[in-house]
């Protein structure tokens, strides 16, 4: 019973949302996809359904366009968190999705954190 890297991927994305859903009590989620070429990350809140704040290496005013490194992680990080205290947000849950919590992914969360995000 071969698991390919997309089953594993998966698994892991819904395990992660389900231990999400479990804590969640209202607070927001922030979300992020990384692909290939781009990073990006939503504040959703899930009661209401709506995208609070969201950034991404696809803005072209943060000057990382096309760019999937840890430098744009990390400014990605900091852009949300910026964002997200402009809106009101200091507290929200952290869905990495089935993607690992290392490089990029740590790069980004560290640099919300360091922006004044609690997660």
């Amino acid at each position: 019973m071969a698991n390919t890297k997309r089953d594993l991927f998966l698994k892991r994305r819904l395990r992660v949302r389900n231990k999400l859903k479990a804590m969640a009590h209202g607070r927001l989620r922030l979300s992020v996809h990384r692909s290939s070429k781009n990073i990006s990350v939503q504040l959703i809140d899930d009661v209401k359904g709506v995208t609070v704040a969201a950034a991404s290496t696809l803005e072209k005013d943060l000057g990382v366009v096309g760019k999937n490194n840890i430098e744009a992680a990390t400014k990605i990080g900091a852009t949300i968190a910026e964002r997200a205290k402009k809106a009101g947000v200091e507290e929200c849950y952290f869905d990495r999705g089935g993607f690992l919590f290392h490089g990029k992914i740590k790069a980004l969360a560290e640099a919300a954190r360091e922006g004044g995000l609690k997660f």
